[in-house]
């Protein structure tokens, strides 16, 4: 009898252990571009540290062929979250893909620009007629870089802007090709760490420069919203563990993305910039959540220079509900 019941607790365990597994919520989350770069370290973190595991969320990570994929396989439901950045929506939404952001990572803007210096530049007036790169044409560091020229009076066509792509940047800058660069804080790093001195500026000093943003089919939205909220609480607490400690959030992250054990501790200067320039907290907005006044003041430039095919209300570019205090 003894034999029996041990074999009746046990077949009762691995029935509930199946059912507590089969409880869990798949989600696929689709990132613009490869999941190993620093930039989406809060993800690697959540999903590591059973954060979304915690939410009740079985989590795939898959790479998109950039923020314009992303958004598209976003709003026809091949995925079900993905990332963007917190202007995203106004410029995709126009083309009729119904996705909006439902959670913005950081108070300040992931845009930077960063100039070499011993180019004899000493502010963005003198970027007139520099050799200036960025990833692409159809990026929001591209569209971030022309409304931060325009604050001084600089035109697209008055610089030579170069889409290289995020390798590239990174090379033409340490091998002096080109003078200036917009981009993210890890290739910032990357030059620096190469022995190159910088001065970097956040394009968010000049204009309403956006973080990175978690975004959501409206569809999405309302059909599986708390899938949608456990996902963002998951994210944003791998933040908080970022902003807490940035030597030991870069520990950690290199045991989930081993590629980058051998650098640890660019891994973070890179993290220790992020909290410093994107993270940081905008006023007493929590982070996660968006600001509809500078999203206006984004979507007003973007239309206003023809880079966007229309406006849309700036309400049904983003959620808030998702955030907590």
């Amino acid at each position: 009898m003894k034999h029996t019941f041990l074999g009746l607790a046990t077949a009762a365990a691995l029935a509930l252990s199946g059912v507590a597994a089969s409880a869990q919520t798949a989600i696929t989350y689709l990132f613009p571009a490869p999941d190993f770069l620093p930039a989406f370290a809060p993800f690697q973190l959540a999903l590591g540290k059973g954060y979304y595991a915690e939410e009740g969320l079985d989590v795939t990570f898959r790479i998109g062929q950039g923020g314009a994929d992303v958004a598209t396989q976003v709003a026809v439901g091949n995925a079900d979250l993905g990332g963007g950045m917190g202007d995203t929506a106004l410029i995709v939404r126009a083309n009729g893909l119904a996705i909006r952001g439902v959670a913005l990572l950081g108070g300040q803007g992931i845009t930077h620009i960063a100039w070499r210096n011993d180019r004899g530049i000493n502010g963005i007036a003198d970027l007139r007629g520099r050799a200036i790169g960025v990833i692409g044409f159809q990026d929001t560091t591209f569209y971030n870089l022309l409304a931060v020229l325009a604050t001084e009076g600089i035109g697209r066509s008055d610089a030579d802007i170069q889409a290289l792509g995020p390798g590239g940047i990174i090379q033409n800058m340490i091998g002096g090709s080109i003078d200036a660069m917009s981009g993210v804080p890890e290739w910032i790093v990357a030059i620096e760490d190469a022995g190159v001195p910088l001065t970097v500026t956040p394009a968010r000093n000049y204009f309403a420069s956006q973080a990175q943003a978690i975004i959501a089919s409206d569809e999405m939205i309302a059909e599986n919203p708390e899938a949608v909220r456990g996902f963002v609480h998951a994210t944003l607490r791998a933040i908080d563990d970022i902003i807490a400690d940035p030597a030991q959030a870069a520990a950690d992250y290199v045991t989930y993305v081993p590629r980058h054990a051998e650098n640890v501790g660019q891994i973070e200067r890179i993290m220790r910039m992020y909290v410093d320039s994107v993270y940081a907290q905008d006023g007493d907005r929590p982070i996660g959540a968006f600001d509809p006044a500078q999203l206006q003041t984004a979507e007003d430039f973007y239309v206003t220079n023809e880079l966007v095919n229309g406006a849309v209300p700036v309400e049904d570019a983003y959620t808030n509900e998702f955030v907590t205090e």
